[in-house]
């Protein structure tokens, strides 16, 4: 995946439009479009640029290598922040969903998310 697919995929999982992305780095969206697209370049200045307003880690956007957001709990609750700001109503009704579990819910759901990526890994037979 090149830079410029990470930029798209990042996008993506923020759930923000093209338009959204770009007025918080301070360009249009046919800047980040000709980005993604590949036309062109990412510079170092857009690169920090998006690494700093959205928490991504700078390896990652770089090179591929490592999770895409700098993980500490403001970075968490960044995150949080912008999903809920975005478009993406999918993604907000999940955080809206989880607000009302019970703690019996949460470890229900824990135990399910364990037993599935078992599955997964072919730990669990059909």
């Amino acid at each position: 995946m090149t830079e410029n697919e990470r930029v798209r995929e990042l996008r993506k999982t923020l759930g923000l439009t093209l338009e959204k992305f770009g007025e918080r780095l301070g360009v249009k969206k046919n800047a980040i479009s000709a980005i993604e697209n590949g036309r062109n370049s990412l510079t170092d200045q857009m690169t920090k640029a998006i690494c700093r307003e959205f928490g991504v880690d700078y390896i990652w956007l770089t090179t591929g290598e490592g999770e895409m957001f700098v993980d500490t709990d403001d970075d968490f609750i960044e995150r949080i922040d912008r999903i809920m700001a975005g478009e993406d109503e999918a993604r907000k009704n999940l955080f809206k969903f989880m607000l009302e579990l019970s703690d019996e819910d949460i470890a229900a759901l824990d135990r399910l998310m364990k037993k599935a990526i078992r599955f997964s890994k072919g730990e669990i037979d059909e």
